[in-house]
């Protein structure tokens, strides 16, 4: 084991270094790429009880700063956990390298031959909240498709990922790839930050991981082009002809399986037609979950809850606690998720095939779930291996950020002396 390693509070000379660094990375092979993310995942492992401890650490000095019970959860590491972070390389290890794909290939009437191919963008900046798996999610995904990595941490994991980072390093130490790939951002203090975003020579891409603030921060400050990864106010409708036990089971699964994450539902929408029966049982499973209810008028007749203000249907939880709230139709529930969702993840449960492919087309969201908990949108889940955030925009990427979004392209000519007329 190499000793802790300090970080530079030069921000500036770390973005240089990664750039030069990723020239070399681009040009790793397949096999090379695998080999090193091997030795990552090893020395995951490897350094069980180092990383554990700096995660006792972060936890206490966030019970100290009376953070939540649902952001505690997203800061802890265990040993379940950690395990999990190491498979999760493996399984980036098992995706095809996304780099140097021949998307098309022609030739052109001069007899020159044009070939579109899939490359690295280069450095990739990623700067998330909370969660310190998104450490090593982050740095497989980018050496798996040739880029390097700069890594602007939550301060309140400041402990838990500068000991990954150096777990990391220490792998690379053994490879022959520089450690530069890989940078970590230790000085939290916003001109920092800023300074990144408007180091357009560089860093090739901007990836927010966290909720609406940050992402809005990001976008106002940003030179570089970002994908947005933003908050997910998520929202499950239960239509007039749904199951009541698979609606039941599927709104206590996508709040409270793990409420703390951006897939997690924030507000429920109801059917007039079948609120009365349904919303006596739903508080009741809810509530055995110990999940706060609040919702609009109509609500509060039939059940005891705390009235939800138009705030309230704005926002994103991210704990115990969702709003409730009656809707006319199914295109009234198209219209209030279209205003107040961020565009992440948006599921309805009916057993009406029309209503189910009308809300599939008409919600503007990445994700639209029919019967299903939108806890399913993620990277792994969907079989990508991992992911870095979730795109809530449209372009260049929309989902789960994975490999083939972490790529561009550029085009190959080949002539023999051709000149244009």
């Amino acid at each position: 084991m190499f000793p802790m390693e300090t970080t530079t509070n030069n921000t500036l000379l770390q973005l240089q270094n990664a750039k030069l660094a990723s020239r070399k990375l681009a040009k790793a092979t397949f096999d090379k790429k695998n080999q090193v993310l091997e030795l990552i995942a090893h020395e995951l492992l490897s350094s069980k009880d180092l990383i554990l401890s700096a995660n006792e650490k972060d936890i206490e000095l966030g019970q100290k700063n009376n953070l939540s019970v649902a952001l505690l959860d997203r800061l802890l590491i265990n040993e379940k956990r950690l395990n999990g972070m190491a498979q999760g390389i493996h399984k980036v290890i098992a995706q095809d390298d996304p780099c140097g794909k021949i998307l098309s290939s022609w030739k052109h009437p001069t007899g020159m031959s044009i070939q579109k191919i899939t490359v690295p963008l280069g450095v990739i900046c990623v700067i998330y909240e909370a969660r310190p798996n998104v450490t090593t999610d982050a740095v497989a995904l980018a050496i798996k498709s040739g880029n390097a990595i700069i890594l602007r941490g939550s301060q309140h994991a400041l402990h838990t990922n500068q000991a990954i980072v150096n777990v990391i390093h220490n792998a690379l130490h053994k490879s022959s790839l520089n450690k530069d790939i890989v940078q970590f951002i230790s000085n939290k203090e916003r001109e920092e930050t800023i300074k990144i975003l408007e180091a357009v020579n560089y860093v090739d891409l901007v990836i927010p991981r966290g909720g609406e603030d940050l992402k809005n921060f990001v976008l106002k400050y940003s030179k570089i082009p970002v994908i947005g990864a933003g908050g997910g106010t998520c929202h499950l409708f239960i239509d007039e002809t749904a199951s009541e036990d698979m609606a039941l089971n599927i709104a206590v699964n996508a709040k409270t399986q793990r409420p703390g994450v951006c897939n997690a539902i924030e507000t429920i929408l109801i059917h007039k037609n079948i609120a009365g029966t349904i919303l006596p049982n739903l508080e009741k499973v809810l509530k055995e979950k110990n999940v706060e209810l609040i919702g609009c008028d109509k609500t509060q007749k039939i059940i005891s809850v705390k009235p939800a203000s138009e705030e309230d249907w704005h926002k994103e939880y991210l704990d115990l606690k969702v709003s409730i709230k009656i809707i006319d139709s199914l295109n009234d529930a198209i219209d209030h998720i279209n205003k107040y969702g961020t565009k992440h993840s948006e599921a309805i449960i009916t057993q009406d095939k029309n209503n189910a492919k009308t809300f599939q087309e008409e919600v503007d969201a990445a994700c639209v779930y029919v019967n299903a908990s939108t806890r399913f949108t993620d990277g792994e889940e969907f079989g990508f291996g991992s992911e870095i955030g979730i795109s809530t925009q449209k372009l260049h990427a929309r989902g789960p950020i994975a490999l083939n979004e972490l790529v561009t392209y550029k085009y190959l000519i080949d002539g023999e002396g051709q000149v244009r007329k």
